[in-house]
């Protein structure tokens, strides 16, 4: 589980990083977090809740906010998930994963203009 910030939009993504399967894959949050102007419960989501199966590769990315208006909004800026998940054999592991969203504030970002096309 990760988060990414691109063209100042925030997204968070959630990403089978193994070679194998993952099984009963669960994301708990600290705390609730709302995107889409606060409309949309992200730590809620369906995909945080249970995914029974994630193929090796597989990625999830949703659209939380702008950057800039999450944070206004006062939206946690430190977040931490804490992933379940089981392999084949049914072994359990869990990680537990710390963001700070601030440091996207802090990186400065570039927009190359487009050249009109001709007609």
């Amino acid at each position: 589980m990760d988060f990414t910030c691109r063209d100042g939009l925030l997204f968070i993504i959630l990403r089978n990083i193994g070679a194998r399967s993952a099984y009963r894959v669960t994301t708990r949050f600290d705390k609730p977090f709302s995107g889409l102007g606060g409309r949309k419960p992200i730590a809620a989501l369906r995909l945080f809740k249970l995914l029974d199966f994630m193929a090796p590769g597989k990625e999830f990315c949703q659209l939380v906010d702008p950057l800039a208006a999450y944070l206004k909004r006062r939206e946690p800026a430190r977040l931490t998930a804490t992933l379940t998940y089981r392999d084949r054999e049914g072994g359990r592991f869990e990680d537990v994963i710390t963001h700070d969203l601030r440091i996207y504030q802090d990186l400065g970002e570039i927009r190359l203009a487009r050249p009109v096309e001709a007609r």
